[in-house]
């Protein structure tokens, strides 16, 4: 089973300097072999395979010799990675690839060759570079990703083969639905409610105030030279300027770090607590195109929350489920299924005219919702239960569950086939 350790590094000034190196060939290299394959399929109709422009590095090292420089498999990798991403691009799994800039996260791949110690890691052509590793790395090591962030921060993702194989899931044990929303980070269906910690509120000033010192420093100067059109001269302007770009970064840094700590022992605990966790297919993207609630919805996290809930559900042998967005989860009653007509968000509770049963909505919602997903579970038929009548499409990743159409109805069962 693979998995993934990210540890800190710490490299001296010299090894920065020849990471440095190594992340701007790497980049150059993609923007080469990017330019390359877009101008040949203006020629020619056709494009290029990572392996096709992997075969031009050899003459690349002779033309620019700096090249050599660089350890020979990170290159090689650029051009394997370059060919991936156009894959995921036709297969509608990402958007289309783009040039990189040095001014963003930087990053090299090494496919072998590195050796990982107690506390350091050995890197061709870099040396041993002083690390924290905070667990035990058990396995073949099969990747390593070296990475700097615009904090001036350096990390390695290693990526290990335990040779475990993958846990057997089962249904035998407690299930939970869980509800996201923005006053209360999750609600469950047990009651629970998990407040939404606002991190980038209580960090706003700061980072506020960083922007605006940010905004008096003098900028970079741009002048269209370069080999490619899309590359362009830049001068970093004042070093004050660099100096303060570093500290916007490390108030953005501060708040992911938040945020990631928030999402990471939420999930965990759940995880720990339940067999079958079910959750609600979101429109994110969607839901951002309300200005008012935009920033609210891309600050809280809620596709990071349901991605740790995803993988760490299936390295502990546990089922992660989704439920269509259009399963009319708030409006129904979860005792006896009476399916109201409207429910504004700013009605909170309210009072089923069947069964008079007094609903919180977010809590009846995380119930439905966890009715819905053992349905699914249980009828054999998983995420084509709410809809047999449409086929999958042949490109892209597959869904947890069938999209509905706009205005169409989830299909409701009985409350005995729901329990």
């Amino acid at each position: 089973m693979l998995r993934v350790v990210k540890v800190r590094l710490y490299p001296d000034v010299q090894q920065q300097q020849s990471l440095a190196q190594a992340f701007g060939s790497c980049r150059w290299l993609w923007n080469y072999c990017l330019n390359l394959m877009n101008q040949t399929y203006k020629e020619t109709g056709k494009g290029l395979s990572g392996y096709a422009v992997k075969k031009i590095i050899p003459q690349l090292k002779k033309e620019y010799e700096w090249l050599t420089s660089t350890y020979s498999q990170c290159l090689q990798q650029v051009c394997l990675n370059l060919g991936v991403a156009f894959n995921n691009f036709f297969e509608r799994r990402a958007k289309y690839p783009r040039f990189k800039s040095k001014h963003g996260k930087q990053s090299i791949q090494y496919p072998q060759n590195v050796k990982v110690a107690d506390n350091c890691l050995s890197l061709p052509k870099i040396g041993e570079v002083s690390a924290i590793i905070h667990r035990s790395i058990e396995g073949k090591v099969k990747t390593v990703t070296i990475s700097k962030n615009c904090s001036n921060q350096y990390f390695a993702a290693i990526l290990v083969d335990d040779g475990k194989d993958k846990q057997l899931s089962s249904t035998e044990g407690k299930a939970v639905g869980i509800d996201l929303g923005l006053t209360h980070f999750a609600i469950t269906s047990d009651g629970s409610k998990f407040d939404n910690p606002r991190i980038l509120n209580k960090h706003e000033k700061n980072l506020k105030l960083k922007q605006q010192q940010l905004s008096r420093k003098q900028k970079a100067v741009q002048c269209g030279l370069g080999g490619f059109p899309h590359e362009q001269l830049h001068q970093e302007g004042s070093q004050n300027r660099i100096k303060s770009r570093i500290k916007v970064a490390r108030v953005h840094r501060k708040i992911t770090n938040c945020r990631e700590d928030f999402l990471h022992k939420l999930s965990r605990r759940i995880v720990n607590e339940n067999q079958v966790i079910v959750v609600e297919n979101l429109n994110v993207k969607g839901m951002m195109q309300n200005h008012c609630l935009a920033k609210s919805i891309q600050s809280v996290g809620w596709g990071m929350f349901c991605t740790m809930l995803k993988y760490k559900a299936e390295m502990s042998g546990k089922i992660y489920q989704e439920v269509d967005r259009f399963f009319p989860s708030s409006k129904t009653c979860h005792v006896c299924l009476n399916q109201v007509g409207s429910l504004p968000l700013d009605v909170r509770f309210w009072t089923c005219k069947n069964c008079h049963t007094k609903h919180d909505r977010d809590v009846n919602a995380a119930i439905n919702l966890r009715d819905e997903g053992l349905r699914i579970l249980t009828s054999g038929t998983g995420d084509k239960a709410c809809r047999p009548d449409v086929s999958r499409s042949k490109g892209g990743r597959k869904k947890s569950t069938t999209t509905l159409s706009v205005g169409q109805e989830a299909y409701t069962v009985p409350s005995g086939q729901c329990r």
